[in-house]
């Protein structure tokens, strides 16, 4: 778009020399005629006559200059040209409805709906979100056998309800119209967005159940082991392209068994499944990877720990533990016959199911783990201390970055199982200065803590600490 001010034709300088050797010659001229006529009987009333046609002459040529030469319009006309430039830019001279939206409180809503697969579909809703004054921000479209799934972010005026909404877009040729709120965080592209979950799965195998939660929206996501804690196999798997029914998405676990996804209220499209199996087919390419960054503590004693993250290349050490905690550890931990406890770690190490800690001595010794475990979409934390390493800080540290990785996952809650006589396991989460729900059902406790990121990012840690 071009300004009015950017608009001006350039100053000519011969321009205003040729009018300033015309402006010389007419007074030279206007001069020789008033000496000849001035001395006949009639020559007054000829010179007024020539002054009046001089000025007229002046004037007209005033208006001339300024409706053909380079001047500047006047600040009328400027806003005029400005408006008309803004009208041709956007094809009409009247605002949009969301650029009057703009001056009103607004939300921001993801909606999807079906359409024909028939030219003028788009441009029907499309009108009929402007009617209501609404912005489209991101448009991206998922092709079906039959038909086309629209999937909109929207700003909208606050005013108007989600039902209205609804109704409008059904009266412009939406089917299976879906709304929910979004937030900020959907302002990203979706590019830009998978290609960010993309490298997280890539730096780390634990993430990717969470990515494709991200990925797919609110969905829950069950890994499904090969074989089971008791060594049998499940006869779970699903074949390498993966299955699509609808609302339920079965895809090939890398790791052996199946990933199965599961969206009740919003079935899925060939699209969303074929970014799922892009995903999954990369971790499968990158095989078993888990970051090694270990942090150094100095407990209040003076001796030195190690955290680190843990997998499945700790099962000999972690069995090692567990040979040296009493029946009682043991069964606070697993809460029940503690006979078959080894065979839960190979589940528990593994990254798929969740997110391990180990606390290792200076010697290199295993004395306790902190699990972060997915469970469809909820997330449990579990700890198990050794007896000679318990009531020191390690299992509140452990705990604090638990939780402090749930909250970087985007969990909107963690919960842990226990006994209802295990004080150490009520007092860890008590410490963590978290709104907590309690349940208790034939002994046993189930305690939920409602995260907030300002105080779960930060992990409790009664000792010094250095990252190496």
């Amino acid at each position: 778009m071009t300004s009015a001010k950017s608009a001006r034709r350039p100053h000519h300088w011969r321009r205003d020399l040729i009018e300033l050797a015309a402006l010389f010659t007419a007074v030279a001229v206007a001069d020789a005629i008033a000496n000849l006529i001035g001395h006949q009987p009639d020559g007054p009333y000829l010179l007024m006559a020539s002054a009046v046609a001089l000025v007229a002459t002046a004037a007209f040529h005033t208006w001339w200059a300024r409706r053909h030469s380079h001047a500047p319009p006047s600040d009328e006309e400027g806003g005029a040209v400005g408006a008309a430039g803004e009208a041709g830019s956007s094809g009409t001279g009247e605002l949009t409805g969301a650029e009057e939206a703009g001056a009103e409180e607004t939300v921001l809503w993801r909606m999807r709906t079906t359409v024909r697969d028939a030219p003028g579909s788009l441009a029907a809703l499309c009108v009929a979100l402007s009617g209501l004054r609404v912005d489209i921000l991101t448009l991206q479209t998922h092709p079906l056998a039959q038909g086309t799934v629209d999937e909109f972010l929207l700003r909208a005026p606050v005013s108007l309800p989600a039902q209205e909404l609804s109704r409008e877009i059904a009266a412009a040729g939406g089917a299976s119209t879906w709304i929910e709120r979004a937030d900020a965080h959907d302002l990203v592209d979706t590019p830009t967005r998978v290609l960010s979950l993309a490298t997280r799965t890539a730096l780390d195998a634990a993430e990717l159940p969470l990515a494709l939660r991200q990925l797919l929206g609110r969905c829950t996501i069950h890994s499904l082991p090969a074989v089971s804690v008791t060594g049998r196999a499940t006869g779970q798997s699903a074949p390498v392209e993966g299955v699509l029914e609808e609302t339920v998405m079965r895809l090939r676990d890398p790791s052996g068994g199946a990933i199965v996804v599961e969206r009740p209220y919003l079935p899925f499209t060939p699209t969303e499944f074929a970014r799922a199996r892009a995903l999954v087919e990369l971790d499968a390419r990158l095989g078993p990877r888990v970051p090694r960054s270990e942090d150094v503590l100095t407990l209040p004693e003076g001796n030195e720990i190690t955290v680190r993250r843990a997998d499945r290349g700790d099962l000999a050490a972690a069995r090692a533990m567990h040979d040296r905690c009493s029946q009682r550890t043991l069964g606070l931990r697993y809460h029940g016959p503690v006979k078959d406890a080894d065979r839960y770690l190979d589940h528990l190490l593994s990254p798929r199911f969740g997110r391990t800690l180990a606390v290792q001595t200076a010697s290199g010794k295993l004395v306790a783990l902190g699990h972060l475990l997915w469970d469809g979409d909820e997330t449990e934390v579990a700890l198990l201390v050794e007896d000679d390493w318990q009531r020191r800080g390690i299992g509140s540290e452990l705990l604090g970055r638990l939780v402090a990785l749930a909250v970087e996952a985007g969990c909107d809650s963690v919960y842990a199982v226990t006994q209802s006589h295990n004080t150490g396991m009520v007092a860890a989460m008590r410490a963590l200065e978290l709104p907590l729900d309690y349940q208790i059902e034939e002994g046993t406790l189930v305690i939920t803590a409602r995260l907030t990121t300002e105080r779960a990012a930060r992990p409790s840690a009664p000792a010094e600490q250095a990252r190496r």
